[in-house]
């Protein structure tokens, strides 16, 4: 396409953006306008995309990590023929497609965008699968904005991308000087960007972003870099072809005020299709070879930390299957994915202390056909918890597993606790949460994660727990186990995890007290076992939930909702984490919490005696 055809297409994008929004009432049509030149040049002399099939391993990667400008995104589906006019203006609209940030609603969009900083992240993801695992050609483009370039998780993925020598990975920065409330922090100085990718190893490119010709070749200076990550920073004005609103503060995510002129000012409609490159022919993954599944097996009585368990069974796991892959944020030692990273070096990545760039990885890597296990201490993926709220929104199927929960770590004290991971990954929609107390019971759940959808957590434990269940028993998501149980029993103790041990240990005192009890093993936190907790609730007429963890959002709300349809409600009582532990040993830990043995069966103890006051 000549360079005048470019320019006639960057102005169509802009029209259909300034329509788009105007039909929508909302959005943003200035956002979109400063990068339509970008845009242009990409669709028509550099993606390689067939964009009737969005499935192809080979087709490039284009992630729009400034999200807000999803205008100009689907402009360019219309222009590439995948949507029409009148689906174009269904922007925003209740059950259409063209959300106000892109979503996987639409089979060209890997990932949803729109919280910013996370683009570049998750393009890293997306570029390490195409580079060391599935080892395809394709190129991944990022478009941002220069007021993400703010957020510290691009600057996590800026110095991952260099060390991983990510040169399919070309990142198009669209400097156009103003945010949301103003200038931002270096307004049109290119220099400053520049001189920061430069200082993380990257090749940089500085350019006059509606300079068709200029963006051209510094998108063909891009592509032949192979050996680094390559960044294409362009100045440009935001709601650029409009004087109303061009380089003007205030017109951010507002509809122009009168779309019928802007459109005649920027040259009217235009009907221009490109014809898209398609990917190389002959691209195929690399092969995923699936073989029988042998999970570790642990003896009966034996002792086994449930983190051990995991990184043995995750080792088995990628065994038995070519596509699992595991990462990891320099903590392997501690989580034990040590273990896949002997048996698969060639699946194993390592993410270093950067929490969010290792959830931002699996969801890349997932949109590229992987099932990623990401792990770190429970306690640090809360800093990484936009990104999972963002994977729900990417609808993405990762497998998070946080070690070293709750106060029975010991004395590290609570910086290195996690007490809050269960509310958090309970909280994301569609998740499944997963508490296993045996090191047999983790590896099978460990096995059933990799299968399901959305986003799946697993919480294992440091210290050595009894192995209280064979290796042959099943344990299905959404159930539970009930471990001690009897026709005379006067309460129910539900527990998850290391509690399960105290739980039960609880029960053999109460037992010869002639108090007995039932308890009843909730590995499955979210879904949880309603029909068991109501059957437990209905036989004993109270329950009492233990956890090592906070309060709010736990095992205790998740125990409560089960009776919150209508179903009668129990007597409910909740021993958890309240105050703030310092260092002492896990035996110390769990007393002072009030979460060990002898404080259940105190509780237990009140309990009856309060229902039998009344």
């Amino acid at each position: 396409m000549r360079y005048e055809e470019l320019t006639e297409l960057a102005q169509q994008l802009r029209v259909d953006s300034v329509r788009a929004a105007d039909a929508a009432g909302s959005g943003h049509p200035t956002s979109s306008m400063s990068a339509a030149d970008l845009a242009a040049v990409l669709l028509a002399h550099h993606l390689r995309y067939d964009f009737s099939d969005p499935e192809n391993p080979a087709n490039d990667r284009l992630v729009f990590s400034k999200g807000h400008a999803s205008p100009l995104l689907y402009s360019l589906y219309k222009a590439a023929g995948a949507i029409d006019d009148e689906e174009l203006l269904t922007f925003r609209k209740r059950d259409g497609r063209l959300e106000g940030h892109p979503t996987p609603r639409l089979p060209w969009v890997d990932v949803a965008t729109g919280s910013l900083g996370q683009g570049l992240p998750v393009g890293v993801g997306m570029a390490l699968a195409g580079t060391y695992l599935d080892r395809l050609p394709y190129r991944v483009w990022v478009l941002s904005g220069d007021s993400e370039m703010a957020e510290g998780s691009v600057w996590e993925a800026a110095e991952h991308a260099a060390f991983e020598k990510l040169g399919n990975l070309k990142l198009i920065v669209d400097v156009n000087r103003l945010g949301q409330r103003g200038p931002t922090r270096h307004q049109h100085d290119l220099g400053a960007y520049a001189r920061r990718l430069r200082a993380f190893g990257w090749h940089t490119i500085e350019v006059d972003g509606h300079d068709v010709e200029a963006v051209d070749k510094a998108l063909t200076e891009a592509v032949e870099v192979d050996e680094r990550p390559t960044a294409v920073i362009a100045a440009t004005r935001k709601g650029r072809g409009v004087a109303a609103v061009e380089d003007q503060e205030g017109k951010h995510g507002k509809p122009l005020p009168d779309a019928e002129a802007a459109i005649e000012e920027l040259g009217g409609p235009r009907f221009v299709r490109v014809e898209v490159e398609p990917p190389p022919a002959a691209s195929a993954r690399r092969v995923r070879d699936r073989e029988p599944l042998e999970l570790p097996r642990f003896e009966l009585g034996a002792e086994e930390a449930t983190r051990t368990a995991y990184g043995r069974a995750l080792a088995a796991l990628g065994s038995a299957r070519g596509d699992v892959v595991a990462l990891d944020a320099e903590v392997g030692d501690s989580t034990r994915t040590e273990y896949f990273e002997k048996e698969h070096p060639d699946r194993y990545l390592e993410f270093y202390i950067a929490e969010q760039q290792l959830v931002a990885g699996a969801v890349g890597l997932q949109a590229c056909g992987w099932v990623p296990f990401a792990s770190t201490f429970a306690a640090f993926l809360t800093r990484a918890h936009d990104f999972v709220r963002m994977a729900a929104v990417s609808r993405a199927g990762i497998n998070l597993v946080g070690s070293h929960a709750g106060v029975s770590i010991g004395e590290d004290g609570p910086s290195q606790m996690g007490l809050e991971d269960l509310a958090m990954l309970r909280s994301v929609q569609g998740s499944t949460v997963l508490y296993p107390c045996d090191a047999n019971q983790t590896a099978r759940l460990v096995a059933a994660m990799a299968d399901l959808d959305g986003v799946r957590y697993l919480r294992t434990t440091r210290g050595e727990t009894p192995v209280v269940y064979g290796p042959d028993e099943e344990f299905p998501v959404g159930g539970s186990k009930v471990l001690r149980s009897g026709d005379g029993d006067k309460a129910t103790i539900v527990a998850a995890g290391v509690t399960v041990h105290e739980a039960l240990r609880a029960a053999d005192a109460l037992a010869a007290d002639g108090i007995p009890v039932r308890v009843v093993d909730l590995y499955s936190v979210k879904p949880v076992d309603v029909e068991t907790l109501n059957d437990a609730a209905g036989a004993t007429g109270c329950v009492l939930t233990v956890e090592d963890h906070r309060p709010e959002g736990g095992i205790g709300d998740a125990v409560a909702e089960a009776f919150s349809d209508g179903r009668p409600v129990p007597r409910l009582a909740r021993l958890a984490v309240r105050g703030m532990p310092g260092s002492a040993t896990p035996k110390e830990q769990l007393h002072a919490a009030g979460i060990d043995a002898e404080s259940i069966a105190a509780a237990v103890k009140l309990l009856v005696e309060r229902i039998v006051a009344h």
